[in-house]
């Protein structure tokens, strides 16, 4: 699934062609994707001078709102998604299931597992349900040790899994909790309520290293994620952990260990991380 890092590079790439341009129509595929397409959609938004393009942890919001109307569409890769822009008269294969018509050009979402979401919220955007007890941004400066250790006071369950909490903290998935808790040198299966200030620290400033990382490597390509011009990251040519189980560990040569944790697949270095 792609995490924090694909996302952001996702919509940093569609935001060039779609801020200032007017959405002449949608085309939408007969097969719904995780929920249904919004009613009327087509009739919302057509005419509508896109204003913005911002992320909310996972979720990818294109502004709607002109001609004194406002609204936005909510977007999520799902499993499998990725956003491309492509000549408008590029013709839609088995798994495009919605296109953003922008004259010449248009905004596909292709999705083989149909995981993904295209949604419409015609108010406040920050109140939708999937959005309102949505965590802190692992990236803002707001985000601190103290906010994290403050966070998980009460909380019994393993710290990775505290990680992938999206009310907790948005867009650190499996991949990325995994790298980060190598950095700061915490072992996964520690309870998130035993973890020190001093840890959380260590802890904040791993997974906003780590963020930054994969941001500059263009992500991690793996299963179906490509970046909106079709090109691939990098990111996973420099895991420490993840995906490494029976190799030796970059820093100290001991061997990775691999464990299951809430159905997902959990890399560490017994030795380095405590």
């Amino acid at each position: 699934m792609p995490e924090l890092p694909e996302v952001e590079i996702t919509r940093s790439g569609i935001e060039p062609y779609l801020v200032g341009s007017t959405i002449t129509g949608v085309r939408l595929s007969a097969r719904k994707l995780r929920w249904p397409f919004p009613r009327d959609l087509a009739k919302r938004i057509t005419g509508q001078r896109i204003a913005r393009v911002a992320r909310r942890g996972k979720y990818i919001l294109i502004d709607c709102g002109g001609r004194g109307r406002s609204g936005c569409l909510i977007l999520h890769l799902g499993m499998s998604g990725s956003l491309r822009i492509m000549d408008s008269e590029t013709q839609p294969q088995r798994h495009d299931h919605f296109d953003l018509l922008l004259g010449a050009k248009l905004m596909r979402l292709r999705d083989p597992r149909r995981f993904g979401s295209v949604l419409w919220e015609g108010g406040d955007v920050t109140r939708h349900p999937l959005l309102a007890g949505l965590g802190a941004e692992p990236l803002e400066d707001s985000f601190t040790g103290a906010v994290l250790h403050a966070a998980t006071r009460t909380r019994k369950a393993a710290v990775k899994l505290v990680l992938m909490n999206a009310s907790i903290v948005v867009g650190v998935g499996n991949i990325y909790a995994n790298e980060s808790l190598f950095r700061a040198g915490i072992n996964p299966r520690t309870a998130a309520g035993r973890l020190s200030l001093a840890r959380y620290d260590a802890l904040t400033a791993a997974i906003k290293s780590t963020l930054k990382q994969a941001l500059a490597a263009g992500g991690s390509s793996l299963r179906d994620f490509v970046h909106s011009d079709g090109t691939s990251g990098y990111f996973q040519q420099e895991y420490f952990v993840y995906g490494r189980a029976g190799l030796p560990c970059r820093n100290c040569g001991t061997t990775i260990r691999q464990l299951r944790q809430g159905q997902r697949s959990t890399f560490y270095c017994p030795v380095c991380q405590k």
